[in-house]
């Protein structure tokens, strides 16, 4: 509490949610948003009392001198600025490699160079790939299954070799499948609710798969959380329910919850190359318990609720195009 912090990547769905829970707890939020001609600050013009407390700053961690700006006076930095859609990753991966690796590269150099206190990076379950055994610990193999995992194993890399070359003080945070108000509806649970909300008939891709479901306070706890805990320097640590659930049972109990007899059409476009799909994510959160004594808070059930019910309040599903597949 109380201390200057830097959110890279704030103007995202987990990035507004977790500048939001940091100023809740009294911290001093430096936020990072892309730099755009409409001066948008993505969803953090849509975060209600914000006001003044935030020093809102737009730009790019792809440019190394503004990573050296940013980073000036900061105690803790939270790195989340990534691109993150798998199926973009398949026809753009330089763009990947540019933001996801070189942008790490430029946060690590500028926040070692200003010696900031904390470095939490942001990892993400799917450099695991489709599970070799369940629960997945943190010593389980990486598989680049798409270009997206290949930059976030490589990104995840660096910032420990900061770590281990020059005493920067990194944890790497891997949170599992993270949902709730305000996600992109390139992910499947948004993608579901909003077709839901106009029709009985839905468009996914592949029903099978599995994974480990948080939701976005959940994960934003488990940053926090790490960001306060000394022994998690220079470890790598999951951020997960302990749970998996596949997608058709996920997409069933959404139309449980939204009162829909369901029709499910299974499009081409919307799978990913069988080599490429994860077919099972199933989060060990041991470590994390063990070290800090995090508990999840919101049960699927309830999560699901509360994102259904923000995405049902006309001026938020007004954003999306629900007859549109988002790449």
């Amino acid at each position: 509490m109380g201390k200057k912090v830097l959110v890279t990547g704030a103007d995202g769905f987990i990035g507004s949610h977790l500048t939001e829970a940091l100023v809740a707890n009294g911290d001093d939020v430096r936020a990072l948003t892309l730099y755009n001609s409409f001066n948008s600050w993505g969803w953090l013009d849509d975060v209600p009392g914000l006001g003044g407390q935030v020093e809102v700053v737009a730009g790019d961690v792809r440019d190394p001198a503004f990573c050296q700006m940013i980073t000036k006076d900061i105690d803790v930095v939270y790195h989340l600025a990534s691109l993150i859609a798998i199926p973009y990753s398949y026809h753009a991966p330089n763009s990947y490699v540019e933001t996801n690796v070189n942008g790490t590269l430029n946060m690590c150099q500028a926040a070692k160079d200003n010696n900031v206190k904390r470095f939490i990076h942001t990892s993400t379950s799917e450099v695991y790939g489709t599970a070799q055994y369940v629960p997945i610990d943190e010593n389980h193999p990486l598989q680049a299954q798409s270009p997206y995992s290949a930059t976030k194993i490589a990104a995840d890399a660096l910032a420990m070799s900061f770590y281990n070359a020059f005493e920067l003080p990194v944890t790497i945070a891997r949170p599992f499948n993270t949902y709730g108000p305000r996600q992109s509806a390139r992910a499947v649970i948004p993608s579901v609710i909003i077709q839901l909300l106009g029709r009985d008939r839905i468009n996914v891709g592949d029903l099978s798969p599995t994974r480990d479901f948080n939701f976005v306070s959940d994960t934003c706890k488990g940053f926090m959380t790490l960001a306060g805990c000394e022994k998690a320097v220079g470890e790598t640590i999951n951020i997960g329910s302990n749970s998996e659930v596949s997608i058709a049972d996920t997409i069933s109990l959404i139309a449980e919850l939204m009162g829909k007899e369901v029709e499910v059409s299974q499009e081409a476009q919307r799978m990913r190359p069988e080599k490429s799909e994860v077919f099972r994510l199933h989060c060990d959160n041991r470590k994390i318990i063990s070290m800090t004594g995090y508990q999840p808070d919101v049960s699927l059930r309830d999560g699901l609720q509360q994102t259904i019910d923000w995405f049902s309040k006309e001026e938020n599903s007004r954003r999306y195009k629900a007859d549109i597949y988002n790449v």
